[in-house]
Order: structure tokens, then sequence, then C-alpha cells
């Protein structure tokens, strides 16, 4: 297989594990209207948990779950826990696009926290990107002279800034766990901490909404698959722009299923935050 095809298999990848945890953002959002963001947390967790354990077990490589630095995963459940709670909530009170829009800011963010905490050099024009994305974000959260009027834009940028500080501590962490490490522990103590903080508002579950529940497992699972293949097919440069093929789907679920599309505003920013992004990783294919 030359390296061509495993690029373009890579770019497709890629693609399908956007659609498929786009299909989970959208479920978790259709449950927000019954169940606390926190409780949804537990369950995203909970509910992959299954599908990734019984993959290790069926392959005969659960020896990989064991843990190295527990603190590391700690610290990493915490920050995970922020992140998905950020983006529930945002989720639950604004559109998918909308959402996706302003966290579509991560990978700037990766950028400008690995370079304060992990000392990783930036030049001044992924100086500019960052400060040119954020100032992409600044247009969407629509500030106003009595402060930002978009709270779940808020949230939805704390959920950024939270998954930027998960990656760098993957960097960290990759050192010494392997990724099924990393992914099992994510998810279970993912399902443990949040549903301790949800227990004293925990909601009935309905029997209906189980099976929402199994296809949020099954897609985190899915697409979990599909985008460690993407990146192992194909360099990280040339898979991750496509990420931002979030917006497309989110545009299309948004208009499918709540009949809702975004404004100019939000347009404008989100053109702004891609173009940014989109110049970062330009910028970082680029030799040295």
């Amino acid at each position: 297989m030359t390296e061509r095809t495993d690029r373009l298999r890579g770019v497709m990848l890629m693609i399908a594990a956007v659609g498929v945890f786009s299909v989970m953002d959208a479920l978790m959002k259709y449950l927000t209207v019954r169940y606390p963001p926190l409780q949804i947390a537990c369950l995203r967790g909970a509910s992959s948990l299954p599908f990734v354990f019984l993959a290790y077990l069926a392959t005969g490589r659960l020896h990989l779950l064991r843990p190295v630095r527990w603190h590391l995963h700690v610290i990493r459940a915490v920050l995970a826990i922020l992140m998905l709670w950020g983006f529930l909530f945002a989720l639950a009170r604004a559109s998918m696009t909308d959402t996706y829009a302003v966290y579509m800011s991560a990978p700037l963010l990766v950028v400008l926290c690995a370079a304060l905490l992990l000392g990783e050099k930036v030049d001044r024009h992924l100086w500019i990107a960052i400060f040119g994305g954020l100032a992409g974000v600044f247009v969407m959260l629509r500030p106003s002279v009595s402060g930002f009027t978009s709270v779940a834009g808020l949230a939805a940028l704390g959920s950024a800034l939270a998954y930027a500080l998960v990656v760098v501590m993957v960097r960290v962490m990759s050192r010494t766990e392997s990724t099924a490490s990393m992914v099992f522990w994510f998810l279970l103590m993912l399902a443990i901490g949040a549903g301790a903080l949800a227990a004293f508002d925990w909601v009935t579950i309905a029997a209906a909404d189980w099976k929402w529940i199994f296809g949020v497992g099954l897609a985190g699972w899915a697409g979990q698959y599909l985008i460690t293949e993407a990146f192992r097919l194909a360099s990280a440069s040339t898979v991750a722009p496509y990420e931002y093929m979030a917006l497309v789907w989110g545009v299309f679920f948004d208009w499918v299923i709540w009949r809702t599309l975004p404004g100019s505003r939000m347009l404008a920013g989100a053109a702004i935050v891609v173009a940014a992004g989109l110049y970062l990783f330009s910028r970082q294919r680029r030799p040295s």
C-alpha cells in the first residue's frame, strides 16, 4: 500500500470519525433536555467502557490497560470532566453549530498551552494564528457593554481550554502510558467522577432512553477507533484539518433535527477560527 493511499484512507477515516462523533453529540444534546450535563458525562464514559474493555479482552491485550502513573490519570480525568461538563452545558443552551464553532478554537489553544506548559517553540506566525483565531471566538461570543452575553459560548470556550490541557496531559503521559490504558482509565474515571458529582441531582433514566445511551456509547467507541486509525495512517498535519468538518455535520443535524441555522455573526467568527486553524496546520507542516 502506497503512502498516498494511506494518506487518503487516513483522511476518509477522519471525516468518518468526525461524523460519528457528531452523531454522539447529537444524541447527547437530545438527552440534555431531560438529564443534567454531569449525569450525561457519566453515562458517556460508562456506555463506551464495555466496548473498549471487550475489544481488548477479545484480542488478548488486557495487559495494555495497566496504568503506570496513577496521578496523571486522575489529573486528566478531572480536566476531562470539566471539558465534557462545559461542552454539554453549551449543547443544552445553544445549537450544535454554535457550540462547535467556538470549540474549534481547541487546536489553537493546544499550541498555546503546549508553549506555556511544555516550553514548545512557537514562532511569530503561529502566534498570529492563535490570536487571530481567538479574535474569531471573540466575535462569536457577542460581547457588549454589559459583558459577554453568550453564556453557552463561554462554556464552550472553557471546554475547549480544558480539552487543550487534556491534550498536553496526553503528550506527557504517552511517555509511559499505552494508548489502551489512557482510553480505558479516561472512560472509567470520567464515569466515576462525573457520576459522583451528579449523584445528588441524578434523574431516573427512562426506559425509552436506554437505546440512545447505548448509541452514545457505541458512537463514542467507534469514533475513537476511527480517529486513532486516521492518525496511524497519516500525519496529524494531514488529517487534523478535517476535524473542521464537524461544523458541516453540526449545521446538518441542527437543520434536520432542530430546524435551526447559524446566524451571520456566528458564521463570520467561525470562518476566522477555521482560517486561523488551517493556517496553523499549514505552518506546522513546513520543515523547520
